[in-house]
């Protein structure tokens, strides 16, 4: 089959709109397999392709940012989109192309994981670009999720040192850009890797796990992705974030 009548056209899509890391541990190579995982199909718009091994990340070549918008334009006009996951940007041009496709497509729900930063210490978003993220594209959003790190960046402070300093952050910034956050508990301390999920206007709820030490890159990758495709599939926000957690989760114990 064909066409619009073909299977691959009707089922529900998730557009990931990331950069290509050559090692496969992370950005559209996670995604992909995540969004796979949860019994959908993957679109793409590639902001980057990088050169990296595990441990480095040795060159960047960032995509124009008309080409950007024009990769996304032709999924949208080529597939049921029915989520976007939005990885790493890079540039100002790069969030504002972005931002002006999703504009066309405010019921469509997009998950942002911001990338500021490699693990391994790179810098992957230019620093005149973190005001235009949190100002022009986080409010299209349905949900942020920046780990501690990030947050603290975004919200122009120091990383928080606890919990409580981490929720009043995290509302910091969902009372700022009007959209739901959620802090990710991967950098603080202790036995527990807990999520906080902040959303306007009302209480922060607790998404707890056991910590999980482990080798394995590109989590925040893989828990954007899964939180978009659970929404693809018309999940409530909390549930998806619950369930992508717990997906996260098992990834980790079977990676040690």
């Amino acid at each position: 089959m064909a066409g619009g009548d073909s299977p691959m056209a009707l089922t529900p899509h998730v557009l990931i709109v990331a950069g290509c890391d050559s090692s496969g541990g992370a950005g559209t190579a996670r995604d992909v397999e995540t969004i796979s995982a949860f019994g959908l199909r993957s679109c793409l718009a590639v902001t980057a392709v990088t050169i990296q091994t595990h441990s480095a990340v040795e060159h960047i070549e960032q995509m124009p940012p008309q080409l950007i918008a024009a990769q996304m334009r032709a999924a949208f006009a080529a597939n049921p989109v029915a989520a976007v996951k939005i990885g790493m940007l890079g540039t100002a041009a790069a969030i504002e192309a972005v931002g002006s496709v999703l504009a066309a497509h405010p019921k469509v729900p997009v998950v942002l994981d911001p990338v500021l930063g490699s693990t391994s210490g790179r810098v992957l978003l230019e620093d005149d670009a973190v005001d235009v993220l949190c100002r022009d594209l986080m409010p299209l959003c349905r949900l942020v999720t920046p780990n501690l790190i990030e947050l603290a960046r975004l919200v122009g402070s120091e990383p928080a040192k606890d919990e409580e300093g981490a929720c009043v952050q995290g509302e910091d910034l969902s009372a700022t850009v009007r959209t739901a956050v959620l802090v990710k508990g991967g950098h603080a301390h202790g036995d527990h890797a807990n999520d906080l999920l902040m959303q306007p206007d009302r209480r922060a709820v607790r998404v707890e796990a056991p910590r999980v030490h482990g080798g394995m890159r590109g989590t925040g990758c893989v828990l954007s992705s899964a939180i978009a495709a659970s929404l693809a599939q018309g999940l409530p926000l909390e549930a998806a974030v619950r369930g992508a957690k717990t997906y996260v989760l098992e990834l980790l114990r079977g990676a040690r």
